[in-house]
């Protein structure tokens, strides 16, 4: 059995920028043990698979290790497929049904902009185990479904090298870190070992915390941020109230097929 497979580079300014995610059409859905599988396989930090179901689209995604509630770059990824790569619509936005509900991706000019929910990150009791996996000490920790934590400066954001078997160890899907940016509103980096993702590239969901928290520190609803991995990434942000929105850029880098047994 043959399937589609598109590597994209997600919120990239080029090549080999960005956050790579597989996409996988598929004309009907497989086993579970299956996209797992192909996950596995593809060892990136998401792989996303979508099919046409009753005039819509349902998008799912799995990390290496798991499947997830919400996946920023490989959604905007996904997008790029249907609108660019397989023309499948000739529409200005896509929209995907959801683990996470119902997600819009906008084209607008050369950026895809997602309509995420936004989550403030409320306060959280210290988790000295968390500062002790990073090697260093937030001035301000909050917390979600992932760890939250605010530094003063963007050079402590790049120093940091978490030990990675301790931070596996803390109960939360990811940690956030983020400071403000020297030459962009804020930075961040995502570290999610326990997800099968040493240190994720440019994490869009994660973004729904980071902008309702930079907007109301900074008192402004646009906002532009940086995402400062070894790959770095570039995103373009609004905090729209109960929702938010996210843009970046995409690059194709590869098309194909895999085979898998038949099901």
């Amino acid at each position: 059995m043959l399937i589609p497979i598109c590597q994209i580079d997600a919120f990239a300014s080029g090549p080999f920028r960005g956050n790579p995610a597989a996409v996988c059409p598929l004309e009907r859905w497989l086993k579970d043990e299956t996209l797992q599988a192909i996950a596995e396989e593809n060892n990136l930090a998401e792989t996303a698979y979508y099919v046409h179901e009753n005039g819509r689209v349902r998008l799912r995604w799995f990390t290496p290790v798991m499947e997830v509630d919400l996946c920023g770059h490989a959604t905007l990824a996904a997008a790029y497929v249907i609108q660019e790569l397989r023309r499948e619509t000739a529409e200005p936005k896509v929209t995907f049904d959801s683990r996470s509900g119902e997600l819009t991706v906008a084209r607008e000019k050369d950026l895809y902009v997602l309509d995420f929910p936004s989550r403030y990150p409320p306060e959280s009791p210290e988790d000295p185990v968390l500062f002790e996996a990073l090697g260093a000490r937030p001035v301000e920790f909050l917390r979600t479904g992932d760890c939250f934590c605010v530094f003063e400066t963007e050079e402590q954001i790049r120093a940091l090298a978490p030990d990675m078997g301790k931070l596996a160890a803390v109960d939360c899907r990811g940690t956030i870190v983020t400071a403000p940016g020297e030459d962009c509103d804020f930075v961040s980096r995502f570290f999610a070992p326990r997800a099968g993702i040493p240190e994720d590239p440019v994490t869009g969901s994660a973004h729904t915390n980071l902008i309702p928290y930079w907007s109301r520190r900074l008192g402004k609803k646009k906002l532009f941020a940086r995402q400062i991995s070894r790959r770095g990434g570039e995103l373009w942000c609004e905090d729209q109230g109960a929702r938010v929105g996210i843009g970046g850029r995409a690059v194709k880098y590869l098309e194909g097929e895999i085979t898998v047994p038949f099901e």
